[in-house]
Order: C-alpha cells, then structure tokens, then sequence
C-alpha cells in the first residue's frame, strides 16, 4: 500500500507491476532475467479523490497516456526488487506532485514611500548624467 499525504492511500491491487527485460547492454543479466519493471496506473479506476483525479489527468506528463493510464518503467538498477521500490517510488512522486495546493496570487502595488523612492533616484541619476555634458560658456 502505498501511503500519501492527506491520509490518501493506494492499494496494490490499483495498479499492475509487470517484469519486463531491460533494454539496452548489459550482456548475459540482460538477455537471460526480466529485472526491468514496467507499472501500469489506471487514474479513473483508482480510489484517488475526484479533484486529484482531473488535476493527474491534467498534467501534460509523457508517462500519462491518452486513456488516463499512467505507465512507468524502471530498468535503472540490477534487482527486479529494486526496481519495483523505484517504479512505486515514482508514482508515489507523480501523485504527490499534484497533492500540493498552489496559493493564489494576490496582486499587490508599490507603497507611496517606494515610488517616491524610486523618482528621486531617477532624478538623482539624471542629475549625474546632466553634469556630464559639456558646459556653455
């Protein structure tokens, strides 16, 4: 089970972990033993709340496909349990992602201090600039 924040959990029976032969070399581990993982995650069937649900399907992630199935695969390390752990840690990061709520931005102005501020430094500026030229007798 799969333990998330706002007391969410996710079954096992939610989601399909398959073996799968890693890609790539390697030489006899690779082309003899399925270590690679691949992790299926049906969004609509699972028992996430509704607002997570439409904010997963949402999320422009190559790993989410057309269907709402999220598919992961982990073939990073040697151990078929290994990649387990990191195909669920994965998921667990995908998800969580989209637990955080985003504050809304409140629009805000300069204060009268500031602005003033910023006129005389502009004006203090010009000045300088203004001592620059060349004098006219």
């Amino acid at each position: 089970m799969i333990s998330l924040p706002h007391n969410i959990h996710i079954d096992e029976d939610q989601y399909q972990l398959s073996a799968i032969r890693s890609a790539g070399n390697g030489g006899q581990n690779v082309n003899k033993v399925a270590t690679a993982i691949h992790l299926r995650f049906d969004i609509a069937q699972s028992t996430l709340p509704e607002k997570y649900k439409a904010r997963l399907l949402v999320l422009s992630d190559s790993r989410i496909n057309k269907e709402g199935i999220v598919v992961i695969k982990a073939q990073s390390h040697r151990t078929q349990e290994k990649n387990k752990d990191d195909a669920i840690a994965r998921l667990k990061a995908l998800i969580a992602s989209v637990l955080v709520e985003k504050k809304p931005r409140r629009a805000t102005r300069p204060s009268l201090n500031a602005k003033k501020k910023r006129v005389d430094a502009k004006k203090r500026n010009g000045m300088n600039k203004a001592l620059r030229k060349k004098v006219d007798f």
